[in-house]
């Protein structure tokens, strides 16, 4: 059970990272330090997210990294399948193609915005379902990107959502 819900939570948080943000959500905490929300900044970064989140969920990889800056650093657990470090768009891609290849189908649906600085926070619900079964299986995950000069520069994904919190020093 515990190999599942780790198999689970690493699928999920690579398919939360770029699914489906089509709800909408808001930021929620006040701004700290150098941040950037209620700016032309956020509001485009927050829609550069959506965009990427539903590319994904429709299965366009390209479409789904395109708003990612071209050096973009993207991290998930070592735990996670396929779990590491990535680089630039062309890495991004590589890990994403493959995560989403391991599904029949998921869903994810953001449920909050956080600010935090120069990061934002993202709280995703995602729904799963294995190739050859019927059964979905949920998990809650967190993904944290960091901007920089407007651009995403950097993902780094969480299955723990305190976790997440506590990196961004929330």
């Amino acid at each position: 059970m515990l190999e599942l819900r780790t198999k689970l939570a690493g699928a999920a948080a690579i398919f939360v990272t770029f699914l489906g943000i089509c709800c909408m959500t808001a930021c929620t905490q006040a701004p700290k330090g150098n941040s950037i929300p209620n700016s032309p900044d956020h509001a485009r970064v927050v829609a550069t997210l959506r965009d990427a989140y539903a590319a994904f969920n429709r299965g366009d990889i390209d479409a789904a990294v395109a708003g990612l800056d071209l050096q973009i650093e993207w991290s998930e657990p070592e735990s996670f399948p396929g779990g590491g470090t990535y680089h630039g768009r062309d890495g991004a891609k590589r890990y994403l193609a493959q995560s989403r290849a391991a599904w029949a189908e998921v869903i994810s649906e953001p449920e909050q915005f956080i600010d935090a600085g120069d990061r934002i926070v993202v709280f995703v619900h995602a729904r799963v379902r294995a190739k050859g079964s019927k059964d979905w299986q949920e998990v809650r995950v967190a993904d944290v990107y960091t901007v920089r000069d407007g651009k995403i520069v950097a993902m780094r994904a969480f299955a723990d959502r305190r976790e997440a919190l506590r990196w961004v020093g929330k």
